[in-house]
C-alpha cells in the first residue's frame, strides 16, 4: 500500500543541544505546515534552561502536541536521546531532523506521501552560509516560505551550498532505485515507520561523541528488509550554518560501524530495550509525563493538540 491513503499521526523528533534561537527558527516553521496530522518531539542531549524557555514558548501556539524530552548533559548522545523522544512519542511514523534544519510548509505532507511499510526515506538538505544564518536567526526570518526566485538570488551571492533539494520533481519508480544504499542517508533528514524502528531496537546508544549513529541504524534497517527510498527533489531541509562538532571519537565510531556491517547485525547493543529512567525531578511536569516516566527522563510539559 502506497503512503498517499493513510491517515497516520507523524512523530517529527527535533535533535537539539545548547542552541535555542535555531531551535526557536525550528518551531516556527513546523507551526507552519499544512498537514497538521503530526506531533513534535524535542530531543534535548542536555541543553540548558534555555531550549526549555523556548519549548515552553512555543507550547500554546503550536497547535499540535509538542514534547520536550531532555536527559543530563555527560557528552554527545544523540542516539540515546532520539531512542528516549521516540518511547514518548504517538506517530506511527517517525522523521528525524536536527534542532537547525527548518522545513518548508509541505515537508510532513510530503514525508506522508512518500511513507510505506518496509520503507525509510532519506532526505537531503540545503546548507547556509554563516552570514545568511546569521541574518536569518537575527532577523527572524522565514526563509521556509521564500521562493525559489530569493533562493537562486542567494546561491549567486554565495550564501547556500546548492539548489537541487528545493526542487521537487515526480521520481516515481526512480525513488527505489538504490533500495540497498546507506551512506547517504542522514539523520538530518531521516523518516523511518516506527514498526520498522522496533524491528531493530532504535537507535544504537553505543555511539558516543559525533557520527556514524544514522549510518548503523540504517544498515541495520537495510539488513532485516527495510528499504530505502530517495526524498531527494521533494523533502530538503534548510539546515543552519553551525561550526564543525568536535570529530574526536569519530575513529572510534568507524570503527563500530565497521563491526556492525561485518557481524550481520540487526539489533542495537544499546537500544530502546535498554532504557532505564533517569532524573525526572523537572519543574512542571504534567501528569502524562509522569505517567510515561518510566521509558524516558524528564519532560517539563506539553501542550497543542493530542492524537
Amino acid at each position: 500500500m502506497r503512503g498517499a491513503g493513510v491517515a497516520e499521526l507523524i512523530s517529527i523528533i527535533v535533535a537539539t543541544y545548547n542552541r535555542p534561537d535555531a531551535l526557536d527558527a525550528v518551531v516556527r516553521s513546523l507551526a507552519g505546515q499544512t498537514d497538521r496530522e503530526f506531533e513534535v518531539i524535542v530531543a534535548d542531549d542536555g541543553s540548558g534552561p534555555d531550549t526549555r524557555r523556548v519549548v515552553d514558548t512555543w507550547i500554546p501556539r503550536i497547535g499540535v502536541r509538542l514534547l520536550h524530552v531532555w536527559h543530563e548533559d555527560t557528552g554527545f548522545r544523540l542516539a540515546e536521546i532520539r531512542n528516549r523522544a521516540i518511547q514518548y512519542s504517538r506517530g506511527q511514523i517517525c522523521i528525524f531532523i536536527d534542532g537547525d534544519c527548518l522545513v518548508r510548509p509541505d515537508f510532513v505532507a510530503v514525508h506522508r506521501r512518500l511513507s510505506e511499510p518496509n520503507w525509510f526515506v532519506a532526505g537531503n538538505r540545503v546548507l547556509l552560509g554563516p552570514a545568511l544564518t546569521e541574518r536569518v536567526l537575527r532577523q527572524k526570518l522565514q526563509p521556509e516560505k521564500w521562493p525559489f526566485a530569493a533562493w537562486r538570488a542567494a546561491w549567486r551571492r554565495g550564501e547556500v551550498n546548492r539548489l537541487l533539494p528545493l526542487v521537487s520533481l515526480p521520481l516515481g519508480p526512480l525513488r527505489k532505485a538504490r533500495a540497498h544504499s546507506w551512506a547517504r542517508a542522514k539523520g538530518t533528514n531521516l523518516a523511518i515507520r516506527r514498526d520498522d524502528l522496533l524491528r531493530v531496537d532504535g537507535f544504537d546508544g553505543a555511539y558516543q561523541g559525533w557520527g556514524r549513529e544514522d549510518s548503523d541504524i540504517v544498515v541495520r534497517l537495510i539488513r532485516c528488509g527495510v528499504l530505502c527510498k530517495d526524498g531527494r527533489f521533494a523533502s530538503g531541509v534548510l539546515h543552519l550554518w553551525h561550526r564543525e562538532n568536535d570529530r574526536s571519537q569519530m575513529m572510534q565510531n568507524d570503527r563500530r560501524l565497521a563491526d556492525v556491517i561485518a557481524e550481520q547485525r540487526v539489533w542495537a547493543t544499546q537500544g530502546l530495550s535498554t532504557l532505564t529512567p533517569e532524573d525526572r525531578s523537572g519543574p512542571t511536569a504534567s501528569p502524562e509525563a509522569a505517567h510515561s516516566a518510566a521509558v524516558a527522563p524528564r519532560v517539563p510539559r506539553e501542550g497543542g493538540r493530542t492524537a
